[in-house]
Parts: C-alpha cells; sequence; structure tokens
C-alpha cells in the first residue's frame, strides 16, 4: 500500500539566516553569458537559436538575495514527507524546494542518489542559498531556481491509481508563474512517477525555464541516446563535440572531463527520452520521460584541482564525490522557452533502478552501450506505460489537495487576490499570507502604499508591471517612491528610477536605503566617484539609525561590504577604513570580510598583512560558482602557486594567464 507520511531529517548543518536586505538591482553575473561560433550558430536548429536569446533575466528581483549562512554546522533537524510503497521509499524536503533527498529502492537496499551527508549552502542558486545532492525542480531562468532554499506547499491527493500522491506547488516569482509537480508510486512499482505542470495565468506569453536536476555518484557511466552533445565549460562557450570521446578521453565517465563542465546530448527527434548513470556492476538510477522534456544533460566537477575543491566545499573532505544528470525543456539550460498566454506545458518523468549487462555497458562500442540501456529500460518500464501514465495524471492534475503537509509562501496568494486568478489543483489561500505581503495588500485595496510605523529596513519590492502600474499611481510617499524606483529600475527605465529615488530622498526620515540605491545607479553609470561619495553617506546613516535586530546586522553588514568594494574601486581606502571600523566587530570576523580585509590592506599598500590574512585562513560561506577572485587576489600577494584551500577555479587554469 502506498503511504504518505511525515518525519524528520537529522544531519550536520549550516542554518540559512537572513536574506539580503538590500534589493539586488543588478543581474547575476555570467549566467547568461555564452559565445558561439558563427559557423555553429549557422548550424543550430532555429528554434535554438531563437531560444538562445530570448529574455534573459534582468535581475533577480523581486526575490532576495539569500547570503545569510556561513560554514558553522551544527545538528540539524529537517521536516520531510516520506512517500513509500512495496519497493520504494521517496524522502522529500518540503521546506528547501520540495527536494527529494532520498530514493532508495528496498529490495536490494541501494540508495539511487547521491544523498549529501551535511546541509551546507552554498551560492549556486540565481539568489544565492543552494544545496547539493539528491532531485531538485529547477523553473524560472537559467541556473539553480530561486527556490532551492524556500519552502514550497504541499498536500495529499489521489493519484491516477486511486493511490496516495504527494503534490508539490508554489508561485515562481521570476517569472510569475505557478507550477506542480505530483510525486506517485504505484503499488508495487519499482518507479516513481512526476506529473509537472506549468501554468501561464496572464494575458501575455511569459518565458519558461525547467530543468529536474539529479545528483548520482561521479564513479558511474552516463548513458543517453545521443551521438553528439553541446559542450559548455566556464569559458562560456558552446561546442558541438561527439560522444563518447573527446581529446581522447571517454567524457561519458564523469572523472574523465578535466574541469567543469556541462555535455548537453543532442537527442535524436523520434528517440525515447531517457539517461543513467551505472556503476561497474551495471546497476544505478534510469530517468525517463515524455517527449516534452527534449533536454538531457551531464554535468560534472571533472578532475581539475578547482573542481575537486567545489566537491569538498558542498559536502565533507573525504566523502564520496557526484555528478549531475538532468532533464530539461529545451535542447541545454541556456535557452528560455516561450509560454503563450495563458498556456501551459506539462509532462511525466519516471525515476528507478535500472540493471543491465556491465560489460555491454562498459564496452568500447557506444552504440552497443546504448542499445543494452535502452533495451533493459524497455523490460523494466516501456515507453508505452510513461506515456498511459501522464495521460491518467492528466485527468486528475487539477483536483483539488485534501490533507495539508506544508506550507509554502504568501506570494501566490497575494498575486491571486490581485487579479482574481482561478487556479484549479494549486490553490493559494490567502490564510498563507504573511507580515512581508501585508503592505501589498494594503496597496491592493486602498491604492496606497503604507509609511511604517518605526524605523526598519525596506521589505521587498514587488516589480511587476501591474505592481509598478499601482506604484506610480499611489501617493508619492518617500518608500513608495523608493519601491517605485526599484521597480523602474527593474523595467529598464533608469532614469525615471533615479528620479523617483532622489523625490523620495528629499522628505525621507530614512534616508540610506534611498542613497544605496542611488549609488548603485551611479556605479552602474561609470560614475565611480559619485558613487562613492553616496555609499559613504549611506552606511554613515544607516549606523547613525540601526538597531540591535538582526535584520539590521544584515543590512550594515551588506551595505558595509558594497560601500567598502566601491571605495578601494574609487582609490580611496581611507573612507573605506572608516566604513570597515563601523561594522560590527562579529561581521568583520566572518570570511568573506576577512576576504574584503585583505583587499582592503593591498589597497592601502599592506600587501604583507594581505597575504597574513590568507595564511591565518578563511572560508567565503558566499564564494561564487565560478568565481576566480580568491586566485586573482592571491596572486596580488604572491607569487607563490595557489594553495589548494583557495583554489576554486573552474576554468583551465592556462587561460588564466
Amino acid at each position: 500500500m502506498t503511504t504518505i507520511r511525515r518525519a524528520e531529517l537529522n544531519l550536520p548543518g549550516a542554518p540559512l539566516g537572513l536574506a539580503n536586505p538590500l534589493p539586488a538591482l543588478c543581474p547575476p553575473t555570467g549566467v547568461h553569458s555564452v559565445s558561439v561560433d558563427e559557423r555553429l550558430r549557422e548550424s543550430l536548429p532555429l528554434d535554438m537559436r531563437r531560444q538562445l536569446g530570448y529574455r534573459p533575466l534582468r535581475s533577480i528581483l523581486p526575490t532576495a538575495i539569500a547570503d545569510g549562512y556561513d560554514r558553522t554546522r551544527a545538528d540539524l533537524t529537517l521536516d520531510t514527507l516520506i512517500l513509500e510503497n512495496s519497493r520504494l521509499e521517496v524522502t522529500v524536503l518540503p521546506g528547501l524546494g520540495g527536494r527529494i533527498h532520498s530514493l532508495r529502492h528496498k529490495p536490494t537496499g541501494r540508495e539511487l542518489l547521491y544523498t549529501n551527508p551535511v546541509f551546507q549552502p552554498a551560492s549556486f542558486a540565481l539568489n544565492g542559498a543552494w544545496f547539493s545532492g539528491g532531485i531538485e525542480w529547477n523553473i524560472g531562468a537559467t541556473g539553480h531556481t530561486t527556490l532551492s532554499c524556500a519552502p514550497v506547499h504541499a498536500a495529499r491527493v489521489e493519484a491516477p491509481d486511486g493511490t496516495a500522491m504527494l503534490r508539490l506547488w508554489e508561485w515562481e516569482r521570476l517569472r510569475d508563474t505557478p507550477f506542480q509537480v505530483d510525486l506517485w508510486l504505484p503499488e508495487d512499482s519499482d518507479f516513481l512517477y512526476v506529473g509537472v505542470r506549468i501554468r501561464n495565468p496572464h494575458e501575455k506569453a511569459v518565458p519558461v525555464y525547467w530543468w529536474s536536476n539529479t545528483a548520482v555518484p561521479e564513479e558511474r557511466r552516463v548513458l543517453a541516446p545521443a551521438e553528439e552533445t553541446w559542450h559548455y565549460g566556464y569559458e562560456r562557450a558552446l561546442h558541438r563535440v561527439p560522444v563518447p570521446y573527446l581529446e581522447g578521453s571517454d567524457r561519458t565517465y564523469p572523472l574523465n572531463s578535466p574541469h567543469p563542465a556541462d555535455y548537453f546530448y543532442d537527442l535524436p527527434e523520434d528517440a525515447r527520452r531517457w539517461i543513467t548513470a551505472l556503476d561497474e556492476h551495471g546497476h544505478g538510477l534510469v530517468q525517463t520521460f515524455t517527449d516534452r522534456l527534449r533536454g538531457r544533460k551531464l554535468f560534472t566537477w571533472g578532475g581539475s584541482a578547482g573542481g575537486r575543491r567545489w566537491q569538498e566545499w558542498l559536502t565533507e573532505p573525504g566523502t564520496a564525490g557526484y555528478a549531475e544528470i538532468q532533464a530539461g525543456l529545451a535542447r541545454t539550460q541556456l535557452e528560455h522557452l516561450r509560454l503563450e498566454a495563458e498556456g501551459e506545458f506539462s509532462w511525466c518523468e519516471a525515476y528507478g533502478p535500472l540493471s543491465a549487462d556491465p560489460v555491454r555497458v562498459h564496452g568500447a562500442d557506444w552504440a552497443a552501450a546504448r542499445e543494452e540501456v535502452s533495451a533493459r529500460l524497455e523490460e523494466a518500464l516501456p515507453r508505452a506505460e510513461v506515456h498511459k501514465a501522464y495521460e491518467k495524471w492528466r485527468r486528475c492534475a487539477d483536483t483539488e489537495p485534501g490533507e495539508r503537509l506544508a506550507t509554502g509562501s504568501g506570494w501566490g496568494a497575494l498575486e491571486v487576490l490581485r487579479a482574481g486568478l482561478k487556479l484549479p489543483g494549486t490553490p493559494f489561500d490567502e490564510s498563507t499570507l504573511d507580515a512581508e505581503q501585508a503592505p501589498w495588500i494594503e496597496l491592493v485595496h486602498t491604492g496606497s502604499y503604507p509609511e511604517p510605523r518605526r524605523v526598519t529596513p525596506p521589505g521587498p519590492t514587488l516589480v511587476a508591471t501591474p505592481w509598478r502600474n499601482m506604484l506610480e499611481t499611489a501617493p508619492a510617499a518617500p518608500l513608495t517612491e523608493y519601491h517605485l524606483g526599484v521597480a523602474q529600475w527593474h523595467a529598464g527605465d533608469f532614469a525615471q528610477a533615479v528620479r523617483s529615488w532622489e523625490r523620495g530622498l528629499e522628505l525621507a526620515p530614512s534616508r540610506w536605503p534611498l542613497l544605496r540605491c542611488l549609488a548603485v545607479a551611479d556605479r552602474e553609470a561609470g560614475q565611480v566617484q559619485r558613487a562613492a561619495d553616496r555609499y559613504a553617506e549611506a552606511f554613515a546613516d544607516l549606523c547613525a539609525e540601526r538597531r540591535e535586530a538582526e535584520v539590521w546586522t544584515a543590512a550594515c553588514a551588506a551595505l558595509g561590504r558594497e560601500a567598502i568594494e566601491t571605495l578601494i574601486a574609487a582609490g580611496r581606502p581611507a573612507q573605506a577604513r572608516a566604513v570597515w571600523d563601523g561594522l560590527r566587530p562579529a561581521t568583520r570576523t566572518r570570511g568573506r570580510f576577512r576576504l574584503l580585509e585583505a583587499r582592503l590592506l593591498l589597497a592601502e599598500g599592506d600587501k604583507e598583512g594581505a597575504r597574513g590574512i590568507f595564511e591565518e585562513g578563511f572560508e567565503v560561506a558566499d564564494l561564487g560558482e565560478g568565481s576566480e577572485l580568491l586566485a586573482e587576489l592571491w596572486a596580488a600577494v604572491s607569487d607563490d602557486p595557489v594553495p589548494a584551500r583557495y583554489d576554486f577555479r573552474m576554468r583551465p587554469v592556462a587561460e588564466d594567464g
């Protein structure tokens, strides 16, 4: 009998902490950049060529940057939901994006996924905090979803076969698209079925992105029905290469890749869509899908020093590494699809164990290896069965959820309230609204954005066109002008955003939020000295206003960090030092600020002092994916090779000069 129950997962972990209170006005660096050789571009399929440039992100607004974590771990208890039948046990983390943490095959006792033994956030999601392991659902835009470490709604629903089904759903805020993920286990089935639906409830088309991302032990061979892939490395270039051999090594073994890289498999149009990772005995996990998900990908950390360092960083030194096998709506993760007004995309996925002849799977004959997997998969789960499961699931996708098992955010409820949306199967109840949505509810009902009753950092800004329109017609109070400017900046109306912030500054009782926005605008316009002036003034104003609460500490740290970086760039280390002295002592001991202190010392001409910080040792918890800052700063203080603990480079070192 299939059951769903609540449970807890205990493991060492670092708490997420508070999100960054400053609005993320600039887009994530490097996420959408890609270089395509012109000859290759001409040979690309027309839809791929079009989708490579379709609607990249302007910023991660309205979401906040999640950077409040560190690397100090303690005993952590996570709420889980267990979906189970006689053959499989599925552990889901509803508080962390609905991630599947574990998929255990009960008859053999095999764990089919890579399960991280710790919870260690790292800056890999579009908005920061992300963690490795399991199966994650990536929606929104190129990169790991902003929901990686956020709660989603969960409830019990009846599955197509009458068994218990677990429904997960949320409102994806980058593109304002609701989605659902339904998990069910038919009785005595070796396969977990997953029904996914993304809806566009708006009157205009929206860009859509989806990749189901599965972590597996890296000492596997990854197979998919393809003879070519698009290779994308951290040089940000796309190349079409053969499978399995590239430059003399078989890249279907993740450790054979010299550097971290993506391999997007070019699947034949009529081929069954699958991807698998099998060990030396021919055992492992297989994923198969209905035809809507056309993309397949292998991500590997490869064998370079930087790739191995990242593996340690995301888990525990001495533990096994992982690779990722993925499936997505487009051929590559560099593309966004167009979802028409009031339309939807939906499909079915299946995950389960596969056993194949290890001699054929690991043989030199690539065609024979693929044929072996294809035959064993058809025996274990015929292609027709997956399509049949999808058709049955579609008939119950609108079924209203029963018992609520977890609660996500109130942002979907706010959008339903504003627009009067009807979304059968994914209710966003008013009971989920909380203090973050309260001022926006007042804007909807009264046409005014409320001024705060006490001094506090501004809350999040909503930037979609309907909210911007409401802010434009609301009474021009300082906080309203602040939020309006953020929304205008997001829309690309930079000059008007500056005017709004300047109007708000005239009467604002709290000046630092507006000054900081104006400083960002100056910096982006190349006016570094004026940006430095405004950052220094903003930080002084914040210090005069701040209280002892945690949100003030987070605001001071975030603004101080930006101010110091800009003052250093402006050649004003003395003022940068003054800002440094204004930070709280506990803030200055954090790894990201130890790095900042090394940069400040270098700007002051104290090369030995900067090197001393490296020698004392520090860890930058929110070091960004692909960042080479540590190696660059080390090169400025020493002629020695980069120490292993600071080597996170993901490109070939020769390209660094």
